[in-house]
């Protein structure tokens, strides 16, 4: 299936592992040609040189951190400057801290908005005006399958990351007559160091071994095993495509069934 995607623009932020660094690999696979940050340098750096080594796609870096406003100039700044627009914006940071509600003061919800919703929505503040002027654009937002069904123990992420679904979706009515679309994508349990750090939080909480956590979440997935991070990222490259120009305002996920719920 030919996705259309060779030439286009892309920023992926939070792409130095995990499911950033996954969806800047297909992306550049495609032919897309990919923009990534992260706030390691290092990390960043041997993510850049391995994506564009083994896709032959032009790659590009910057050190940034999207929870600040320099961070994302600094991000966006990159590709507009060397580009001169962004066709595909994906937002994606790394998860705020898990435990329940008392062991949060404001001071953590607010780095918690800095990070997740307010860099999706400064991100795209950065971007969408020249999507709407070319009359194309994807934006596809990074949540989290707690947005649907909520998670134990993650009260920041179940709360702010609905936020940003709340802030997708109104945007994706506004912005759709100009040929441009806005999706979440939502993620459940795979194999990134996010999950295994979680597990490793949870085992320390409840005095238990890793790989109890680690069983009891498999016995939750009816595919009985974690999602791998290409496989997250296939759905990335099918929504940043002209194939998907009549998908906008949707949660999508990929959790191997864990969701539950109807719709």
């Amino acid at each position: 299936m030919n996705l259309g995607l060779e030439g286009k623009i892309a920023l992926v932020t939070a792409a130095s592992k995990g499911l950033g660094r996954a969806i800047a690999e297909e992306l550049a696979a495609e032919g897309a040609i990919v923009g990534m940050c992260a706030r390691g340098e290092e990390a960043l750096t041997a993510a850049r040189d391995e994506i564009a080594k083994r896709t032959s796609a032009t790659v590009h870096a910057v050190v940034a951190d999207v929870s600040r406003a320099d961070g994302v100039d600094r991000a966006t700044s990159m590709m507009l400057d060397r580009f001169g627009r962004v066709d595909v914006l994906v937002t994606n940071a790394g998860g705020p801290p898990s435990g329940p509600f008392e062991t949060h003061d404001w001071a953590v919800w607010q780095r918690a908005v800095d990070l997740t919703l307010r860099s999706a929505v400064e991100l795209t503040r950065a971007v969408l005006p020249g999507m709407r002027e070319r009359r194309w654009g994807r934006i596809l937002n990074v949540t989290s399958i707690a947005v649907k069904q909520p998670v134990d123990g993650l009260m920041l992420s179940n709360a702010i990351r609905s936020a940003v679904t709340g802030f997708a979706r109104t945007l994706a009515n506004e912005v759709a007559t100009y040929g441009i679309t806005v999706n979440n994508m939502l993620p459940g349990y795979t194999r990134t160091e996010r999950v295994l750090e979680l597990n490793a939080a949870n085992a320390a909480r409840e005095g238990v071994q890793v790989e109890q956590i680690e069983r009891r979440i498999e016995g939750q997935i009816p595919m009985r095993r974690l999602g791998e991070p290409r496989e997250f990222a296939a759905l990335a490259a099918f929504l940043a495509s002209e194939r998907a120009s009549y998908i906008t305002g949707q949660s999508i996920a990929v959790d191997g069934g864990w969701i539950r719920a109807l719709l």
